[in-house]
């Protein structure tokens, strides 16, 4: 991050002109197929915003991308590039399902919540901690390790369905359905602004990622840790002179990173679904590196960004119905841009706008 940029311009201005250029390069080849571009964007902002159900389905997809976004960013500050949120979200989810089998029949939601919190959060944080050990200790690249975990967490996901949490003569790969005592409660104090919300998937969930955010923020920046983490992601060398035990922090950063991933989970286990299942980040772990990137690993920021994909989540699937000349592959094509431009090429106007501030200063100077 160059220091010499205003924090409007760093937060506010760049990711702006990423994301322009995204939909403007997005624009492009809805006209190229024939369509009007602005009555594209009406249709994504009606199908998001436009009716009590839309806008809960773009809280639900919000509420993943938080999570994995926060995930990713907590790791960005400790330079690990923690590609593994998909696997880590498979975990959390089998911990927070299982809190829910094993407690539905005895307690009420709110009494198993903080347990499938605990679960979630905690399988997560192992299958995070585990490529941060074989990095501190291996050399091991998060990278890479990241990544072929995600495989393992779904091969492994398959198994345990197929083998002890599948009801027998079910030929879907899921367990069964939660006792109605553990679903998490919907947002339907929200109805009377939004009438139709209740239907929606939106949960409990989407406060519980605010609530992430919150600690997240006390965590990098008020806290020792927080420091710790900050100095070895500027300057490793400058932490081991300083005394800071690099191996815990790598550690520590990647567990808390894999366990804000795992808190994913809750929100498709426990408040939608309501059963343990395959494909449960449904890849929410991914769009949160493009969301850590555009938020520029700050909370604030993150949830705007994640708000911007679940826009583009839920819009998207009204674009397609509404105009269906732009299949869904179209729609996946208008995400992916935004995602190219928000990481990828992330750094694309950085130079010419550095040049033209520093231009400015010499001006007045």
């Amino acid at each position: 991050m160059n220091k010499d940029l205003p924090g409007w311009v760093d937060f506010g201005l760049l990711p702006l002109l990423n994301l322009l250029t995204a939909f403007l390069v997005a624009g492009i080849v809805v006209l190229a197929i024939g369509e009007n571009p602005l009555e594209a964007v009406r249709h994504i902002l009606y199908g998001a915003f436009g009716y009590g159900n839309g806008v809960g389905y773009t809280l639900f997809y919000t509420t993943n991308f938080i999570f994995t976004g926060l995930a990713v960013a907590v790791a960005f500050h400790a330079s690990q590039f923690n590609i593994g949120g998909e696997g880590q979200a498979y975990l959390g989810g089998l911990g927070v399902g299982l809190a829910c089998l094993m407690l539905d029949q005895y307690l009420p939601w709110w009494g198993i919540l903080p347990v499938a919190i605990l679960l979630g959060a905690s399988f997560g944080a192992i299958w995070g901690a585990i490529p941060g050990i074989l990095y501190a200790k291996r050399g091991a690249h998060v990278v890479i390790t990241t990544i072929m975990f995600n495989f393992i967490s779904f091969s492994l996901m398959n198994y345990l369905i197929n083998e002890y949490l599948k009801m027998p003569g079910n030929a879907s790969v899921q367990s069964r359905t939660f006792e109605q005592s553990a679903w998490m409660p919907k947002l339907t104090w929200l109805e009377g602004v939004m009438p139709g919300i209740s239907t929606s998937p939106a949960n409990l969930s989407f406060v519980i990622a605010l609530i992430a955010c919150v600690f997240v923020y006390i965590l990098i920046w008020r806290t020792k840790f927080g420091y710790e983490v900050r100095v070895y992601g500027a300057s490793p060398s400058a932490a081991r002179y300083a005394g800071i035990s690099t191996t815990r922090v790598v550690v520590l950063t990647m567990a808390i990173s894999g366990g804000l991933a795992g808190l994913m989970g809750l929100n498709p286990v426990m408040g939608d679904q309501t059963r343990i299942f395959l494909d449960i980040p449904q890849q929410a772990g991914f769009v949160g590196i493009a969301v850590a990137l555009m938020g520029r690993s700050h909370p604030l920021w993150i949830v705007f960004a994640a708000l911007l994909f679940g826009t583009l989540y839920q819009g998207g699937a009204e674009l397609a119905f509404e105009m269906p000349s732009i299949t869904r592959d179209m729609v996946v094509v208008i995400q992916g841009l935004v995602i190219l431009f928000a990481g990828a090429m992330e750094f694309m106007f950085r130079p010419w706008v550095a040049r033209a501030f520093s231009m400015r200063e010499q001006e007045n100077g």
